[in-house]
């Protein structure tokens, strides 16, 4: 027999405390969604200061690592060979040649129009490219991607790896340097088929195209090279002179494939024989969207005098052409930089915020003002500074 409920004690859900329930339950799910809001926008703005942070550090990296060979040509540095009479730095190549080959001028660099320390709201998205000193074609041509309102910077050295040569060229008129075929890709040093090498010893260097290379036989042939235009006048003796393979490269920032911007690096590279260079254009690092740069020059820049060691004035590229008191060429002012500024404006490959930044927080790189685009990502400039060390007081 079953029991019977009491009528009073039988209930159910009011409207009102339905409507309280589902009141609570949409504050709870609100407050989730403002949870999750936050933690993702953290995600992003951490995410995006890491690779910020990350790439910067390659940039850097990879520029320390060229630009501190700028002036290497052996055991004595540019500076030093230049100075003597004769001067002992020298080349086949004539005054016609490809800018790559132009050995001479270790270091040097183009400044971007309207960007001198103290300019102001420069874009980063917008502007004609335009440098002083004017760029030379042949760097242009392969720049179609650049951006405005970014600096440029040129490399010469000889690749800091090398192998003695064990025997001197037996004719002076039809030279041939020979080395140990075992060591061949110490000094290919990365490059499949080079043919620009210098060979130097503590007195002196030459660069020259080579116009043959038995690397089974270990000979590196001139005579007939298209870009050689002068003979190799040094005389070079087996155990004292060391070849080496010789670099031309060129950093830049331009628009990727994406649409974002990077920073490239273009290797001008003659096979032997070749009348051409091969360029390589290298996407070295994405997110950099604008390159400063400033360069230190050396008190003395008398070119018959020693280097002071001080380096205590800070140019741009165009300052340094334009305003060499003392020197005697556009060549002998960049021979007496010894440090190089770099400025870089980094940015985050997506949006890293919800919120754009202010305008009372501005991109100061080297002193230029950027106006950072609505787009919302992560920004931030690193600066660092980078001596030259083939430049340094005594080498």
């Amino acid at each position: 027999m079953k029991a019977l409920v009491p009528a009073g004690r039988v209930r159910g859900l009011s409207l009102i405390e339905l409507m309280i329930a589902m009141l609570i339950g949409t504050l709870l799910m609100v407050g989730i969604i403002q949870v999750f809001g936050s933690s993702r926008e953290a995600y992003r703005l951490s995410e995006g200061l890491a690779r910020v942070q990350e790439n910067s550090r390659f940039a850097v990296d990879y520029l320390q690592r060229d630009i501190r060979m700028a002036g290497h040509f052996g055991c004595v540095n540019d500076q030093a060979m230049m100075r003597q009479n004769p001067v002992a730095l020298t080349t086949t190549f004539g005054a016609a040649a490809h800018p790559a080959l132009d050995f001479g001028i270790s270091i040097q660099g183009y400044e971007a129009a309207d960007t001198g320390p103290g300019a102001a709201d420069v874009s980063l998205t917008a502007g004609d490219v335009d440098f002083s000193p004017a760029l030379p074609d042949e760097y242009a041509d392969q720049m179609d991607d650049a951006v405005a309102g970014s600096d440029v910077i040129v490399l010469r050295f000889l690749d800091p790896n090398g192998v003695p040569m064990t025997a001197a060229p037996a004719d002076a008129a039809n030279p041939v340097f020979q080395f140990d075929s075992a060591r061949w890709s110490v000094l290919q040093s990365g490059v499949d088929n080079p043919g620009l090498f210098g060979a130097a010893d503590c007195t002196g260097a030459v660069v020259f195209q080579a116009s043959a290379v038995n690397s089974g036989a270990g000979t590196i042939s001139v005579t007939g090279a298209p870009n050689n235009a002068e003979a190799i006048a040094k005389v070079f003796t087996a155990g004292q002179t060391t070849l080496y393979r010789a670099e031309s490269a060129v950093y830049y920032v331009g628009t990727n494939a994406a649409g974002g911007r990077s920073l490239y690096r273009l290797r001008f590279a003659y096979a032997p024989n070749a009348a051409a260079p091969t360029v390589r254009k290298e996407e070295m690092v994405d997110g950099v969207e604008n390159m400063q740069l400033l360069y230190g020059q050396d008190r003395e820049l008398d070119p018959g005098k020693s280097p002071t060691g001080y380096i205590d004035r800070q140019y741009t590229a165009d300052e340094i052409e334009s305003t060499r008191a003392g020197a005697a060429t556009v060549a002998d002012a960049w021979r007496r930089v010894g440090a190089v500024q770099i400025g870089l404006v980094m940015s985050s490959p997506e949006r890293a915020s919800s919120v754009q930044a202010s305008d009372e927080h501005r991109l100061n790189a080297l002193g230029v003002t950027f106006a950072a685009p609505e787009d919302r990502r992560f920004r931030s400039v690193y600066q660092t500074t980078i001596a030259l060390r083939n430049r340094l007081y005594g080498n």
